[in-house]
Order: C-alpha cells, then sequence, then structure tokens
C-alpha cells in the first residue's frame, strides 16, 4: 500500500528539471562583462557550459543521490571523501562567497534605481556615484536582513514574483528587442567580421570571461532533486543538456542584443544593460518603458537578495550547532532564524561595501568584488570534483539512484576531471586583473586577491582548531560518516 503512495507521488518532468536550471542560473547583470568580447563571447559562454556547467549538474547529482537522507550538503559531500576539516571549509566558502556576492547583486540594483529618472546623463551620473551606491547597498540589505529575521512566509512569493518580472521577462524583452533591431536595419555597432575564437594569447582578456564560471555557479542546488525524477539515469542528463542549452542560449542572444545597440568601447559593467534598453525603447520610440524595466530589474535584485539573505546561512548553521562554531554563531531567535550569523554576515557585507572609498569607480568596485567571489567559489567546485572522483573508490559499493556511467569510473573521471581543469583554469585566471577596466593601483588588486583569499580560507580552520566539545547543541547532531562507523 505504502509503496504504491510512493509510486502515485508526482514526479518532476524533465522539463520541469530543465527551467528549474535555468532559474536558479540565469541573471542579467553579467551580459556587460561578455558584451566586452563582441562575437567571441558565445565562445565563452559555450567553453563554460561544457566544462563547468554541465559537469557542475551532474557531479551534484550523483553525490546528491548518494546521500539523500543524510543533511550538511556540501559538507557531507567534501567530508565524506576528505574528512570534517575540509568539509567545514567547503560549507564555510558556499556561504562566505554568497556574503561577498551581496555587494556585487545590490551595486546592480542601485544602478537600476538610478534609471528609473527620465533623464539618461544624469541617471548615468547617479550610477557612478559612489556615496548613492553604498547607501543604497547598506540600507537595502539591511532591511532585507530584518525582514529575513522576522522569518515572514511570503518572502518565497516575492523571489517567484521577482524573478519573473525582473529576469525572465527582461531577457525576453532584451532579445526580441535585438532581433527587431537587426531585422529593420538598425545601426549595429558589434563587428560581425571579428572572430568567434577569441585571442587566448591575452590572459588579461581572459579575465572578465572566466566570471562566466560564476554565471552558472549554483546548479549544484538541483542535485538534490534527482529522486524526484523517473528513471533519472536518463531523465536528468537530459533536463542538464535541455537547461544549460536555454541558459546558453539566453546569455548568448542577450549579450549581443546589448552589443548591437552599444559600441564596445561605451561598455560599462553596471550600466550598460539599462543603457541598452534605453536605447532600444529610444529606436521604438518608447523611451518611458526605460522607468518601468529599471523598477522591474531593481525589483527582481532585491526579492532574490530577500530570499539568498538567510538561505545558505541556514547550513551553516546546522553544521555549526553540530560542535563546529562557538555557541555565538549558533544563536537563533524565537521564530529559529540564525540571528547572530545573519548579523555577522551584514557585517561583513558593511565592510565589503566600503570599499568604495579606496576603489576609484563603482565599476571597479563590482569587478574586484566579483572576482572574489569567484575564486572562493571555485575552490569549494575544486574540491566537490575532487571528492566525487574520490568517493567512486571510498564507497564504491554506495547506493547512487544516479551514476555518471553504467560501469567503471571513467566517464566519472571525465566529467569530474574536466570540471576540476575547468575549475582550476578559471580560479588561476581570476587572479589577473582584467585590461578593459580601470581597477587603480595593481598593487591593490593583488593585495586585495590573494590577501582576501589567504584570509578567508584560513579563518575555517582556524575555527576547527579551536573547537570545543561545549559548541556541540546537544539537540542536534548530523549523522556520522562512513569513515566513522
Amino acid at each position: 500500500m505504502d509503496s504504491n503512495k510512493t509510486k502515485s507521488i508526482a514526479k518532476l518532468s524533465v522539463f520541469t528539471i530543465a527551467i528549474m536550471n535555468v532559474t536558479a542560473v540565469v541573471s542579467l547583470r553579467g551580459l556587460p562583462a561578455e558584451a566586452e568580447y563582441g562575437l567571441s563571447s558565445a565562445f565563452y559562454y559555450l567553453f563554460a557550459a561544457i566544462v563547468f556547467l554541465i559537469p557542475t549538474s551532474l557531479v551534484a547529482a550523483e553525490l546528491a543521490s548518494m546521500f539523500s537522507n543524510k543533511e550538511g550538503g556540501v559538507f557531507r559531500w567534501v567530508g565524506e571523501a576528505f574528512g570534517k576539516r575540509l568539509g567545514f571549509l567547503a560549507i564555510w566558502l558556499q556561504w562566505f562567497q554568497n556574503t561577498i556576492w551581496y555587494p556585487t547583486i545590490l551595486t546592480f540594483g542601485a544602478v537600476s534605481l538610478a534609471f528609473i529618472g527620465m533623464n539618461p546623463t544624469a541617471d548615468m551620473a547617479m550610477a557612478d556615484n559612489r556615496i548613492y551606491t553604498l547607501v543604497v547597498v547598506l540600507v537595502i540589505y539591511w532591511l532585507a536582513t530584518f525582514i529575513a529575521m522576522k522569518g515572514l512566509d511570503w518572502v518565497g512569493k516575492i523571489s517567484k514574483i521577482g524573478g519573473l518580472i525582473g529576469t525572465i521577462i527582461p531577457a525576453a524583452l532584451l532579445i526580441l528587442l535585438g532581433i527587431y533591431y537587426v531585422a529593420t536595419g538598425g545601426k549595429i555597432q558589434m563587428d560581425l567580421n571579428g572572430s568567434f575564437l577569441p585571442d587566448l594569447a591575452k590572459l588579461d582578456n581572459l579575465v572578465l570571461a572566466s566570471g562566466i564560471f560564476l554565471f552558472y555557479a549554483g546548479m549544484e542546488m538541483t542535485g538534490v532533486h534527482v529522486k524526484d525524477m523517473d528513471n533519472p539515469s536518463k531523465s536528468y542528463p537530459r533536463a542538464v543538456f535541455i537547461g544549460a542549452f536555454i541558459t546558453v542560449l539566453i546569455f548568448v542572444l542577450g549579450t549581443y542584443s546589448l552589443g548591437f545597440i552599444i559600441p564596445q568601447d561605451n561598455i560599462n559593467l553596471t550600466q550598460s544593460l539599462l543603457i541598452g534598453f534605453d536605447n532600444y525603447f529610444k529606436y521604438i520610440h518608447a523611451s518611458w518603458l526605460s522607468p518601468v524595466i529599471a523598477v522591474a530589474l531593481a525589483f527582481g535584485v532585491l526579492a532574490g537578495v530577500l530570499t539568498w539573505v538567510s538561505g545558505p546561512s541556514k547550513g551553516l548553521l546546522v553544521v555549526g550547532k553540530a560542535g563546529y562554531l562557538p555557541p555565538f554563531f549558533q544563536k537563533t531567535n524565537k521564530l529559529g532564524v540564525q540571528s547572530n550569523i545573519l548579523i555577522i554576515q551584514g557585517v561583513i557585507v558593511t565592510i565589503l561595501s566600503l570599499l568604495f572609498v579606496v576603489m576609484p569607480s563603482v565599476q571597479s568596485f563590482y569587478q574586484i568584488l566579483s572576482q572574489m567571489t569567484v575564486l572562493l567559489y571555485l575552490i569549494m567546485y575544486l574540491l566537490m570534483f575532487a571528492a566525487a572522483i574520490y568517493l567512486r573508490y571510498s564507497m564504491k559499493d554506495a547506493d547512487r539512484s544516479f551514476r555518471i556511467g553504467k560501469k567503471g569510473n571513467f566517464l566519472m573521471w571525465v566529467i569530474a576531471g574536466l570540471g576540476f581543469a575547468g575549475s582550476l583554469l578559471a580560479f588561476v585566471l581570476s587572479f589577473i586583473p582584467p585590461g578593459q577596466i580601470a581597477t587603480g593601483s595593481k598593487a591593490v588588486w593583488f593585495g586585495v586577491m590573494f590577501g582576501g583569499c589567504i584570509v578567508f580560507v584560513a579563518i575555517p580552520f582556524i575555527i576547527y582548531a579551536m573547537r570545543k566539545p561545549s559548541w556541540q547543541d546537544k539537540n542536534a547532531q548530523i549523522q556520522p560518516f562512513h569513515w566513522e562507523k
């Protein structure tokens, strides 16, 4: 009877999972960065999809299927392979890179809000004003934190609406405007005689492209749904490839649409998306739509931050209560929300936002934090890919409802190895200052990149070394690792 009930539960279709992947990944804020590359931007999108997006999705699906009944997420996956110390590092980086991500996404939100006015010149000046951007970033972030502490149920609904209004609809509109512009004889600003293959000899020109890996980050989240599909060994890979195709298509066409309407020399990382919409609306004699799209994009940003401000920290709280964080970090309010972690998270966001003071522009601030986010997140991915290969040998008999390759480990080596190599390449490139953006002193750039990596990676090791038995919450336990039994 129970078995029949289980079978009657609605399963997620291939298309549903594919769209979930698209929704989780697609964001328009990074399109200007790749528009810098003209026709060759498509190469970067395809390259990153092959060496990162698809491997991440497939590897995460296998790991999620192995430990679907055990909590901990990436802490579990890496810990089962390499021990608690590296497992704690992995989940710490997953949380901390997200903390660094907030100022960058909110910077985009502040720029969007600046374009609500009807005077493009004044709007651009406002968008590049560091004080304005700093104030908006901090006000909105702390407001989102305050709301998150209230544990409001409607936050999820706002996120869904924001995703539709702030991402899906604007993406479709941008692409349609680009197609109409070309079809009606608009002057194309992109060099269509350029090469699809980039000049790989210029390393500094590859730095912005390495940020594409962050565009695709987060795909490991959908791996938890692998057991919710019929015949996951065939259905899930199909969903991954369909989702990857749609995602790449949106990114390529969206990037080209910006390149068609904005000269390459005038592309700005934080403003060009709004300027592109402005130019298209002028072309179709509908400039009144500019403030509307600005509000929509800002709403999408704010809704996303409101949802994510508490999400990743929940995983850190679970691991913390198992004895990995001091009691101060484990404190929750009466609604069970991890209040102290959220406060610490807010303090870090505030300190990072003050980088506006030393960076020469909003654009350079945006880029340096984006690169730091990429670096920290990629370390977590390197651990995840390595863990997947290692567990094929240390837990070779473990049940895997989804498995990369029916027999043997060759395909796992290919897929996870490709993901590891791609992540390592992007990690190395992310240290190089981009040639297209004035980031100020190179000493400051390298100091922030290297110093940030060393400090932020060292912190979890220090916390782990200092842990005490008294840190463990007796009411919260994580299931033991397989090597502890």
